[in-house]
């Protein structure tokens, strides 16, 4: 079947469309309860962000077809007010369009607004145009950050009350804000904070019932919740301990967990993440035998498309990749995985009288791309223009750049030699004399030096990437990019600094002609399609960097893994030619081709 057929095929399925029949949700002791009547959520998580807008409909079938009633969905602040008062509600990012498509498919909906929302997204969903204002204090009463989350809050909000349950839209529950009892005291004890959020939520129009959503431990509970409002707990193993922690901090109230992790998300250079299948449908039939209603965190992951993808802090920084599959029961592809019929099986048996499960929609078409050469090429730094001066290297946010990177150079007196050291590196430098490579410093390994020899007859150039800001934990209220100190050679400091950004706009008429130059550099080829289906580009052999098609940006690449492929999706693909453009931060290890394959490869090299 073709594409376009099953497009269509999928926007004409039967639907459950707005209905004139006005519903209730309520509580009642504890149970949830729909239309007077006890209702468990069997609820599943997707973020619109990271899906294509053309595939939301597919991916809730999907979900209907593995019992779930309920969609549950983080929004994120950064992607919607990507500059102060520029909101953006357009292509994959009309959260109003996915609630109703939502509704049509017959689920009732969970809304997670925010501000703060984790999920392994840049900064949290926080915008970095936050730290534009000096002293800014994200996630506390700070008034500046208060007025510009009251801000956000009222305009998100806007797309969302006109589909409560409360007038005729699928809407039933909303998260005040997220997790906040995980960060510990004194940092997560800022009641203030936490009214305020619920205020701005509740004078955007919204009547529908509020909730807070927090780990088991005591701590979590105690400074995450509020008295009066249900609190549902998170978690991804057996669920008897949970909700025994539960019941010591409050009773008779209704049972849920709000994130059931189901598998788990990956960093560069560990090993891919799958879960442990037993354990979550023992966990699943527990709960359903009881009653007790629960969220599957997540039921299909997606892509963090872009620069969008955050990073965590155990020992050392911790950047993720850019799918987040996260061995979900519906693949990043949109395809039932291995673990989906049985999740779907487990559920059909606690199915209440009546319900049974619909068929899954049809399959999307997925195509190999023959390999092609990538002939044409322009190097990174003669596409750099319009420095900022300053004495001291400046941090991204200071020059209101949010992602991409900065290339911080400057001309020394003379030859140089010793230890070349960036104090405070956010977070991934390779450091140039003129455009001869010196080495890389890597903040996942501690790095921040590196021996140099310098002749003083070129400029020191150092290439600093973000790799995306951490999104949960104490460590996300400071986590500035950039060289965030200062720059020493042989313990002096170095001064006069010159600093060039690039971000995915600069790709835009971009001007290559063939050969290879030194690394970095940007490559372009393009390829022929017959028919259009879904792809994953094949970027072994690469370095790392980024990737774009048709002018949309995949996401970043790493030889390092576990990803060794990006998700290209259908609807970004043409007939005909279609154009990629592919900046490697490293010199070829091969020849410059690429091929889409049907699957994802993970790996990571020795």
């Amino acid at each position: 079947m073709k594409r376009r057929e099953v497009l269509s095929l999928i926007a004409a399925a039967p639907a459950a469309a707005q209905s004139t029949v006005k519903h209730t949700f309520a509580i009642q002791g504890d149970r949830f309860m729909l239309d007077g009547k006890p209702f468990v959520i069997r609820s599943g998580e997707m973020h619109y962000a990271r899906i294509p807008r053309e595939y939301w409909r597919h991916r809730m079938q999907t979900m209907r077809a593995m019992g779930l009633n309920t969609l549950c969905m983080y929004s994120f602040w950064n992607a919607h007010e990507p500059r102060p008062g520029q909101f953006r509600f357009e292509d994959n990012l009309d959260i109003a369009a996915f609630i109703r498509t939502a509704q049509e498919e017959g689920l009732w909906v969970i809304v997670r607004p925010g501000p703060y929302s984790c999920a392994e997204w840049e900064f949290g969903g926080f915008p970095s145009w936050l730290w534009e204002t000096p002293g800014m204090k994200v996630r506390t009463s700070d008034p500046n950050f208060l007025r510009a989350a009251d801000s956000y809050l009222k305009r998100l909000l806007q797309e969302v009350a006109p589909l409560q349950i409360t007038r005729g839209g699928p809407v039933v529950l909303m998260q005040v804000e997220n997790e906040y009892g995980s960060l510990r005291p004194p940092i997560g004890a800022d009641k203030v904070y936490k009214d305020a959020i619920r205020k701005s939520i509740e004078s955007a129009g919204i009547d529908i019932q509020l909730y807070t959503s927090d780990g088991s431990l005591d701590y979590m509970l105690a400074n995450g919740t509020f008295p009066d409002l249900p609190s549902v707990v998170n978690f991804g193993g057996a669920p008897q301990q949970e909700f025994a922690n539960f019941a010591k901090f409050r009773q008779n109230v209704p049972l849920m967990c709000g994130e059931y992790w189901c598998g788990w998300f990956d960093h560069w250079g560990e090993k891919h993440h799958t879960g442990d299948n037993k354990v979550h449908l023992a966990g699943i039939d527990w709960m359903l035998q009881r009653n007790i209603s629960f969220n599957l965190y997540m039921v299909h992951g997606g892509t963090s498309f872009g620069y969008m993808a955050g990073a965590n802090f155990g020992k050392a920084y911790q950047p993720d990749i850019t799918s987040y599959d996260y061995d979900s029961p519906i693949d990043e592809a949109g395809r039932p995985a291995p673990k989906f019929p049985l999740f779907r099986d487990t559920i059909a048996k606690h199915l209440p009288a009546g319900e049974s499960l619909p068929a899954l929609p049809p399959a999307l078409p997925l195509v190999e791309i023959p390999r092609f050469a990538l002939n044409e090429q322009a190097p990174l730094f003669g596409l750099l223009r319009n420095p900022v001066r300053s004495e001291k290297p400046k941090t991204f946010e200071s020059m209101s750049s949010s992602y991409g990177f900065v290339l911080y150079r400057t001309r020394l007196e003379g030859p140089r030699k010793g230890k070349l050291e960036l104090k405070e590196l956010r977070d991934y430098a390779i450091v140039f004399e003129g455009t001869r490579r010196l080495g890389a410093i890597d903040r996942r390994l501690n790095q921040n030096s590196l021996e140099v020899d310098l002749s003083g007859r070129a400029p020191l150039q150092i290439l600093v990437e973000n790799m995306g800001r951490i999104n949960f934990g104490p460590k996300i209220v400071d986590d500035y990019k950039g060289i965030t100190e200062s720059v020493t050679i042989d313990g002096q400091e170095q001064k006069g600094w010159e600093m060039l950004r690039f971000g995915p706009e600069r790709i835009v008429g971009l001007q290559t002609r063939p050969g290879e130059p030194t690394a970095p550099a940007l490559h372009r080829g393009t390829f022929q399609l017959d028919a259009l289906g879904d792809t994953f580009l094949d970027m072994r052999g690469w370095g790392k960097g980024y990737v774009w098609v048709n002018g949309r940006i995949l996401g970043r690449y790493w030889r390092i893994g576990p990803q060794q492929t990006l998700f290209l999706p259908a609807p970004w693909l043409r007939k005909g030619e279609n154009e990629v453009i592919v900046l490697d931060l490293e010199d070829a290890r091969g020849p410059r081709t690429l091929a889409g394959v049907k699957d994802p490869v993970w790996d990571t090299p020795a």
